[in-house]
């Protein structure tokens, strides 16, 4: 009853939050005060509860090394001129009759070399957007794609903090899992690139009137070279090089860039590194390139720091145990996944974020996929194809609300448009359900 209690309150708390706009990691932390308690009450010591903190906050760690160089690669990429040419190269060769589809496709690929959703929304889905609104198209089919594109990145890319989350949690391989989930989203991409399409021919516009890629070329040198920080991510990913040192060297990079082409100085350099890159207030690109920076992601550092103290209190405390021997239940690999699936949707609508769903549906169904031999590869294959994309599909998670306040669209109006976060799933649950009917049946012949 006390957790279901301490549930309630963080729930009512982050929703008060998000509705507020404040900061999600207060209640988060008001949230792990309420089941400190409840373990004190449960007779553990504070010293117990410390060290189950601890325990719990190191496997952050990993992750919160790639915060840091994601804060630093974001910066320096939009001083180098790298997210500006992308954004420049991606509007200079739209056909207005194909805008949906392209949006999608644009935000596929930023995301994909950024790794982060929230970036690529607040850049070219903010520029897309823009150009949207001086259509007559519908902005939510419009926003559901951008949204769409934005956590293909977000789910598969090396630099992203949740696929590498997810690696951390699993102990599992990051490349490996890149693979894996490329090869589960092969359907449901292709099959999002037609829905975008017919979208696209059916919305058409006639013209889209920006002065965009203007204002981009007089205020940076646009040109390949300073797509080199962007191509040696690429060329890392396929040699499956360490992730932070490919970071590393394109953050070195494209610092030189910033200072022999773009003519900044080493001290804008290391500033726009540390507290992330801004134009001057007369600069009509000053809302739409901007951010990035280590200090912007002590956020998101807190939220999944503070969630993964709080997994420890549930795995040493044991709170959970009731629904983790409910879980226990599931005896195939569609009931696992199926469990998966049903557990980071809840989780993700209590939590309201996307850490905390990929953190506790981890930590309840890790046990169920040990209990039938089920490789760890697999668990995190099936916690990116569930929680990952699903939390962005909840109005009131961080992963759908932030992104629809930035492009100023509707918080739900998106949701069917976003095709890709909930084709990904489905797909999948398909694809298992048969492939284990196949399974039972091959059993059944081989006994006969």
């Amino acid at each position: 009853m006390d957790v279901i209690l301490g549930m309630s309150i963080t729930f009512v708390a982050l929703i008060f939050s998000i509705y507020k706009g404040i900061f999600v990691g207060y209640p988060l932390i008001f949230g792990f005060i309420i089941f400190s308690l409840v373990s004190l009450k449960r007779g553990y010591k504070i010293t117990d509860i410390i060290n189950m903190s601890i325990n719990g906050g190191k496997k952050s760690f990993v992750v919160l090394k790639i915060f840091i160089l994601i804060g630093a690669i974001t910066g320096i990429w939009m001083a180098s001129g790298t997210v500006p040419s992308i954004i420049y190269y991606g509007i200079k060769y739209i056909k207005p009759t194909y805008f949906i589809l392209y949006s999608f496709l644009i935000c596929c690929v930023v995301s994909l070399l950024l790794g982060s959703s929230l970036a690529t929304v607040s850049t070219v889905g903010v520029a897309l957007i823009l150009i949207a609104k001086s259509t007559n198209v519908n902005l939510n089919i419009v926003a559901g794609s951008i949204i769409a594109g934005a956590y293909f990145g977000d789910r598969c890319s090396p630099m992203s903090s949740s696929a590498n989350l997810v690696a951390t949690l699993t102990e599992t391989n990051l490349y490996t899992n890149i693979v894996n989930m490329f090869k589960t989203s092969i359907i449901p991409f292709i099959l999002s690139i037609i829905i975008y399409l017919i979208l696209s021919i059916q919305k058409s516009i006639n013209f889209v009137q920006t002065d965009l890629t203007k204002q981009i070329v007089q205020t940076y040198k646009i040109n390949l070279i300073v797509l080199l920080p962007a191509i040696v991510i690429l060329i890392s990913s396929i040699l499956k090089l360490d992730v932070k040192i490919s970071m590393l060297i394109s953050i070195l990079l494209a610092s030189i860039i910033a200072i022999t082409l773009q003519n900044c100085t080493l001290n804008q350099v290391i500033n726009y590194i540390l507290f992330g890159f801004h134009l001057d207030k007369s600069n009509p690109l000053e809302h739409i390139i901007k951010g990035g920076g280590i200090i912007s992601m002590w956020k998101a550092s807190l939220v999944v720091f503070i969630s993964s103290a709080l997994s420890g209190i549930f795995d040493g405390t044991k709170m959970l145990s009731l629904i983790e021997t409910f879980l226990l239940k599931a005896k195939t690999r569609f009931n696992l996944f199926t469990y998966t699936l049903i557990t980071s949707i809840i989780i993700a609508a209590i939590g309201c974020n996307q850490s905390i769903a990929i953190i506790l549906t981890n930590h309840l169904m890790n046990k169920s996929y040990k209990n039938i031999n089920i490789e760890k590869f697999t668990l995190a294959l099936d916690i990116e194809n569930t929680a990952v994309v699903l939390a962005a599909l909840i109005p009131w998670n961080i992963a759908a609300f932030v992104p629809t306040i930035t492009m100023g669209v509707s918080s739900t109006g998106f949701i069917p448009y976003a095709v890709y976060l909930y084709l990904v799933p489905i797909i999948n649950f398909i694809c298992i359900y048969f492939s284990s009917k196949k399974y039972n049946k091959r059993l059944l012949t081989s006994s006969c």
